[in-house]
């Protein structure tokens, strides 16, 4: 549908959802093929088809493909999939904020030793608020708080189990949207625009009110002019009525004549207010970063060179020893967020980590998951990769030795 760009080749483990969604997107079924090397896909694309693979590696060194999309979802095989991406000489853009959030730094690393571009996904909220912030930053505004609104309220202890019958409504799973539900997307996105940003979260889980569009600017203030915050410069999230699915950015200006303008313009009364996006277009947006990438070699949201926020796990439910833990939105655990610091400080465990960890020690519902009680899969990759960094990041520790 967007002029100048074509898909060229699919990597799915089943390869009739790939067929499926070309079909879906108005593509003919002569037009699609499947392939199994990098040779095949080539000769596909040079062909004028589409390309469908169940071979990850064979997609990434494929030499008529100049940028991959990674929409996994998962930490370590999105992990697994920019490696080999980048080896290949190719952008990689992540639909993929769980990987982002536990070794995003690494990964751009990677990506400027590679000669590429790694870049978070246009149309995904933190690239969306970062769109705002980068605009509100240029004409010099004061940032005081970034985030989203919530499309629901928060239950933190939402199970999969309880909303298979929406889920199935709305054509996705009921795992997803539990990670919706219970806070864990929200806490992963703020942790992704705090690490590109540095604005950080103002307390452990953040404040989340129940803040109307009007009324966010001033809630999302300073304690001492009648809002929320102890200190400005913050990732926040509201789930009050008319901001989701948008993304906003509260500034400040005490110029007189630009509040002035900014009163007359009727942005707000000020000396705060509301820059504001009202929509998030998810993977309708993503091939903007795909195009940025390739023409302008520019990344749309990375990650800035020291750690700023983290994404943690809190138990859901009791946890035992020997207990293997699942994915992010089943039962065990959700994210939860606040500063890298104070994450390191309490040896919590990232929640990139927590698919396939170990329970060492019992665990009760709401305590974080820390190295002292689970044990990551050290099998993965992503584990070994957070490994390396962490070791290296101390001295960004607040007064290290």
């Amino acid at each position: 549908l967007m002029p100048g760009m074509r898909i060229g080749a699919i990597s799915e483990v089943r390869p009739q959802a790939a067929i499926d969604a070309a079909l879906l997107a108005g593509h003919d079924r002569s037009d699609i093929v499947q392939a199994g090397n990098a040779a095949a896909i080539d000769r596909a694309i040079e062909a004028g088809k589409i390309a469908v693979t169940e071979d990850l590696h064979a997609l990434a060194s494929a030499g008529r493909i100049d940028v991959i999309i990674d929409a996994t979802g998962n930490p370590n095989i999105g992990t697994l999939f920019a490696l080999e991406v980048m080896k290949n000489g190719k952008h990689i853009v992540m639909l993929n904020v769980e990987a982002d959030i536990t070794i995003g730094r690494f990964l751009k690393e990677e990506a400027r030793k590679a000669g590429v571009v790694y870049t978070g996904a246009a149309g995904d909220e933190p690239a969306c608020t970062l769109e705002i912030i980068g605009f509100a930053r240029s004409l010099g505004f004061n940032i005081i708080a970034a985030g989203k609104g919530k499309n629901n309220p928060l239950k933190i202890d939402a199970m999969p189990a309880d909303y298979e019958k929406e889920a199935a409504e709305r054509n996705m799973n009921a795992r997803m949207l539990v990670e919706f539900v219970d806070g864990s997307k929200t806490a992963i996105e703020m942790v992704a625009i705090a690490n590109a940003t540095g604005l950080v979260p103002d307390v452990p889980g953040m404040h989340g009110p129940t803040a109307t569009l009007e009324e966010l600017a001033g809630v999302l203030c300073p304690r001492e002019d009648g809002g929320v915050l102890h200190r400005k410069g913050v990732v926040d999230y509201s789930i009050g009525k008319g901001v989701a699915p948008g993304v906003f950015c509260i500034i400040e200006t005490r110029h007189p004549r630009v509040l002035e303008r900014m009163i007359d313009l009727k942005v707000g009364k000020g000396p705060y207010f509301t820059i504001f996006r009202p929509y998030h277009l998810t993977s309708l947006e993503v091939p903007l970063s795909a195009a940025r990438a390739v023409v302008y070699k520019r990344a749309d949201m990375e990650p800035l060179d020291h750690p700023v926020a983290e994404a943690v796990a809190v138990a859901k439910s009791e946890l035992a020893p020997g207990q293997s833990l699942g994915m992010i939105g089943e039962n065990d655990y959700r994210g939860f967020a606040m500063t890298w610091e104070d994450a390191r400080a309490r040896g919590a465990l990232p929640l990139g980590l927590a698919e396939r960890a170990k329970v060492v020690k019992p665990v009760k519902t709401g305590d974080f998951l820390t190295y002292e009680n689970c044990v990551p899969d050290d099998s993965m990759v992503i584990t070994q990769i957070r490994r390396r960094l962490d070791q290296s990041d101390g001295r960004f520790v607040t007064n290290a030795a």
